[in-house]
């Protein structure tokens, strides 16, 4: 299809109902997939950022990258508007396909932070600041299963809201907050025993 007639295509599903432009766009996209070049462009930057985070080198981030966007235009025609945004069911893509990478090639999952996000949890654990509580926390969530750390990652090293959360991992907006603040109060002794052992 010429990207003309593509266009054309879209402005009639987006006049048709009451659609977003973003949900117009994938309803074009399942009908031509030369329409999902729109949202590889629109979301490649965003996911590229949300692998590298979690790791170790930038080919590993832009090969999974590619692995995730060949996934999502695979199965963009099984793709339902349900009122999320389309990054979250990338992102949900984008987990399963890491997932599946650590396990398949036992690599090293990394961990890009910056100072900021672990002071956030010293914070969240009623703790008060400084480098010591910081490396404690740290080496509290180097402990931490990987769907738990995933979480923590994504609501304080990514600031993201529960509700997006939730949808992302395929929970509700309640479930995502309560496995949050248990993982917090997991975390909390083992915090404590590290700035003692460290003093």
């Amino acid at each position: 299809m010429q990207p003309i007639q593509a266009r054309l295509e879209m402005e009639e599903i987006s006049d048709s109902e009451t659609y977003t432009k973003e949900e117009a766009l994938i309803l074009a996209a399942q009908k031509d997939l030369q329409m999902f070049s729109a949202l590889y462009e629109k979301y490649y930057g965003a996911i590229l950022k949300f692998v590298y985070q979690r790791v170790t080198t930038k080919e590993d981030a832009y090969d999974i990258t590619q692995q995730i966007f060949l996934q999502a235009m695979v199965s963009l025609p099984k793709y339902q508007l349900r009122g999320f945004p389309f990054s979250s069911w990338l992102y949900r893509i984008a987990l399963n396909e890491m997932n599946q990478l650590f396990r398949k090639n036992k690599k090293q999952r990394g961990v890009n932070l910056e100072d900021k996000h672990l002071a956030m949890i010293v914070e969240e654990l009623g703790e008060t600041g400084g480098e010591e509580r910081e490396n404690a926390v740290l080496s509290a969530l180097t402990g931490l299963e990987e769907d738990d750390f995933q979480l923590v990652e994504m609501r304080f090293f990514e600031s993201r809201p529960f509700k997006e959360i939730a949808e992302i991992l395929n929970v509700s907006e309640a479930n995502a907050k309560m496995r949050l603040y248990r993982i917090l109060d997991k975390i909390k002794p083992v915090v404590q025993r590290n700035i003692r052992n460290s003093a």
